[in-house]
C-alpha cells in the first residue's frame, strides 16, 4: 500500500489548495457553530478548511469512515494523542530556536526537538503494531511510519542523536567565581559540599518548617554570563561540540513531511469525535451512514441538530430526537404545524446530516442512509438589506431563482418559511410555483411553510407536522411526526393561556 494522506486516499483527491470560505449555508444551518466548536482547542492546526471541503466520491467518503471507526478505539486514540502532543511540543521547541540569540543556546534545543521527534516517530510504531487495524488509511500509514522508522535516514539520525546527547551529558565542568572574575575549566571529581551541608543543618528541622527558598523562573532564555559560560565550555570539549554544530546543519530539515501531514490532518478526526463524545456520554446514538447516489431514498431514526445537543446538553436539557424517510418516488418533506415547534430544527438536522455525511463523520442518529450530493443550498429569512433597495419579497424571489439557477439532479435545498412577508393567496401562488420547479428537477427537498396544501402537491411532497401535548395544545413536544396536515395553528390555545379570547376581553372590560 502507498501512503498519501490519512483525508484522502488518492493523492489526486486532494486538493491543491485549501478552502478558507466557508459556504455560505453553514450559518442558516449552524454548521459554523458546530465546525468552531469542533476545532477550538486545534486551533494550531488550522482545520477549518478540512471542515470546509466536502467530498463528492463514495469511496473517498467510506475511507474516512473507516478512519473514524478505527480511531473509537480507545487505545488508539489515546496512542494517537501522545503522539501528537510529543510532535506540538517538538514544534514549540523549534519554534523558539527562533527567539533565541546565542549560538549553543540554539542548537541544544534543536537537538531536544529531534529527541522528541524520534521518541514519538519510535513510540507510535510500536503503539501502531499492537492495535488490530481496519481502515485502509491507518494500515497504509503503519506500514509507511514502520518503513520509516527502519530506513537509513532515520535510524542514522536516531543513532547519532542518541550518541550526541550522551557526549554532551559527559561535559562536566566547574565554575569558579572570583568577584567580576568567572573562570571555567573541567570537573575534576572535586567533593560535591551540598550534601554535607544539609546534613549539617539536618538536626535543626523540626517539624514542619517554613520554606524560605526563593524559587527563580526557569525561562528558555540565557543571559549574556550564562552564555560565555557555555562558550567556555565549549572551548573545552571541542570535540563535542564540533559534532553537536554537525549534527545541526546536517539534520536541519529533520521532519519527515508525510509525517507532519499525518499529524495535522488525523486532528480533523480526533477534534470531531472529541467532540461527540459527551453527547453520546448523554444517551444519543451516532452512526456511519450509508451513503447512496444511484437513488434517492433516505432515512435517519433518531437524528437530532447536532449544534442544539450540544448546547442543551451543556445546560444540562434533554434532547428530543426525530426521524424521518423518504421511498420510492418521494423527494420533498412538507413540514408544517405550531410555531416554535421545532420545525427549522428538524430542517436544519436534515442539512447537518448530509453535510456531515459528506465530510465522512459519524452523524447523529442510529442507523441512516443518505444522498451524494453535488450542492447543498438553504434559503432562511434574513434581514432586509437597505443598500439593495429590493423589499422582502423581491429579495426572496432574487434568493430562490438564484439557487433554482444553479441546481442540478444531485442537489438538496433546504427552505424556510419562504414568502412570510406577503399575502396568503400570493404566498401560495409563489409556494407551489417553487416546489414544482423543484419537482421537475427531482431534487431532494425540506419544505418548512405554514402553507398545508403544499404538502399534497405532488406523489413527490410527504406531510411531517410538528406535535403538541393533546391535553395541552400550547404545549410543544418537539416531535415532528410523519402525518397529513392538519391545518391547526393551535392559535386559540395561545390565546386562552394569555385570557386573550375575545370572551375573556369581553368580560376584562366589563369589569
Amino acid at each position: 500500500m502507498t501512503f498519501h494522506s490519512i483525508l484522502f486516499e488518492k493523492n489526486e483527491a486532494s486538493p491543491t489548495r485549501e478552502t478558507l470560505e466557508a459556504p455560505a449555508f453553514l450559518i442558516d444551518l449552524n454548521l459554523d457553530q458546530i465546525i468552531d466548536a469542533v476545532t477550538a482547542r486545534r486551533q494550531e492546526y488550522n482545520l477549518k478548511p478540512f471542515f470546509y471541503s466536502p467530498l463528492h466520491d463514495i469511496d473517498a467518503i467510506k475511507y474516512r469512515q473507516e478512519v473514524a471507526q478505527d480511531l473509537e478505539n480507545g487505545t488508539l486514540m489515546q496512542n494517537i494523542k501522545s503522539f501528537s502532543q510529543n510532535m506540538i511540543v517538538m514544534r514549540r521547541y523549534l519554534g523558539m530556536i527562533n527567539q533565541l540569540y546565542y549560538k549553543y543556546h540554539q542548537e541544544g534545543w534543536f537537538l531536544e526537538a529531534v529527541i522528541i521527534y524520534c521518541d514519538a516517530v519510535s513510540c507510535l510504531v510500536k503503539d501502531l503494531s499492537l492495535v488490530d487495524l481496519k481502515s485502509r488509511g491507518l494500515l497504509a500509514f503503519r506500514e509507511y511510519l514502520t518503513n520509516y522508522a527502519w530506513s537509513p535516514q532515520f535510524t542514522l539520525l536516531l543513532a547519532e542523536t542518541k550518541k550526541l546527547k550522551t557526549d554532551l551529558s559527559t561535559a562536566k565542568y566547574c565554575v569558579i567565581i572570583q568577584g567580576d572574575y568567572v573562570k571555567v575549566r573541567k570537573y575534576e571529581l572535586e567533593t560535591n559540599y551540598s550534601i554535607e551541608v544539609e546534613k549539617t543543618f539536618e538536626k535543626f528541622k523540626l517539624g514542619a518548617v517554613k520554606d524560605y527558598k526563593v524559587k527563580l523562573s526557569m525561562g528558555s532564555g540565557m543571559n549574556q554570563v550564562e552564555a560565555q559560560i557555555l562558550d567556555f565550555v565549549a572551548k573545552l570539549y571541542p570535540d563535542i561540540f564540533s559534532s553537536l554544530d554537525q549534527y545541526c546543519a546536517q539534520h536541519s530539515s529533520f521532519l519527515d513531511e508525510t509525517i507532519s501531514v499525518f499529524d495535522r490532518e488525523i486532528q480533523f478526526y480526533v477534534s470531531y469525535l472529541d467532540y461527540v463524545v459527551n453527547i453520546k456520554q448523554a444517551g444519543l446514538k451516532f452512526c456511519f451512514p450509508e451513503i447512496i447516489s444511484t437513488r434517492k431514498e433516505v432515512y435517519d431514526y433518531e437524528g437530532f441538530d447536532l449544534a442544539l445537543a450540544n448546547k442543551r446538553i451543556s445546560e444540562n436539557s434533554s434532547v428530543v430526537c426525530n426521524d424521518f424517510y423518504l421511498k420510492g418516488k418521494e423527494r420533498i418533506i412538507v413540514v408544517s404545524g405550531p410555531n416554535q415547534g421545532g420545525k427549522t430544527t428538524f430542517a436544519r438536522t436534515f442539512g447537518q446530516l448530509h453535510y456531515l455525511a459528506s465530510l465522512g463523520c459519524p452523524v447523529p442518529g442510529r442507523e441512516a442512509q443518505l444522498f451524494l450530493y453535488d450542492k447543498l443550498f438553504t434559503h432562511f429569512e434574513k434581514e432586509e438589506d437597505i443598500k439593495n433597495l429590493r423589499g422582502k419579497l423581491q429579495e426572496d424571489m432574487v434568493r430562490i431563482y438564484a439557487i433554482l439557477d444553479q441546481a442540478t439532479l444531485n442537489s438538496i435545498i433546504i427552505l424556510n418559511e419562504i414568502f412570510t412577508s406577503t399575502t396568503l393567496k400570493d404566498a401560495v401562488f409563489l409556494s407551489k410555483k417553487i416546489l414544482e420547479k423543484i419537482i421537475q428537477l427531482d431534487l431532494l427537498c425540506v419544505c418548512v411553510t405554514f402553507i398545508d396544501e403544499l404538502a399534497s402537491l405532488s406523489e413527490k411532497t410527504i406531510s411531517m407536522v410538528s406535535t403538541v401535548v393533546p391535553e395541552n395544545p400550547a404545549v410543544r413536544t418537539y416531535k415532528i411526526v410523519r402525518k397529513p396536515a392538519d391545518g391547526l395553528a393551535y392559535a386559540l390555545s395561545i390565546a386562552e393561556k394569555y385570557r386573550l379570547t375575545y370572551e375573556c376581553l369581553k368580560e376584562r372590560i366589563k369589569s
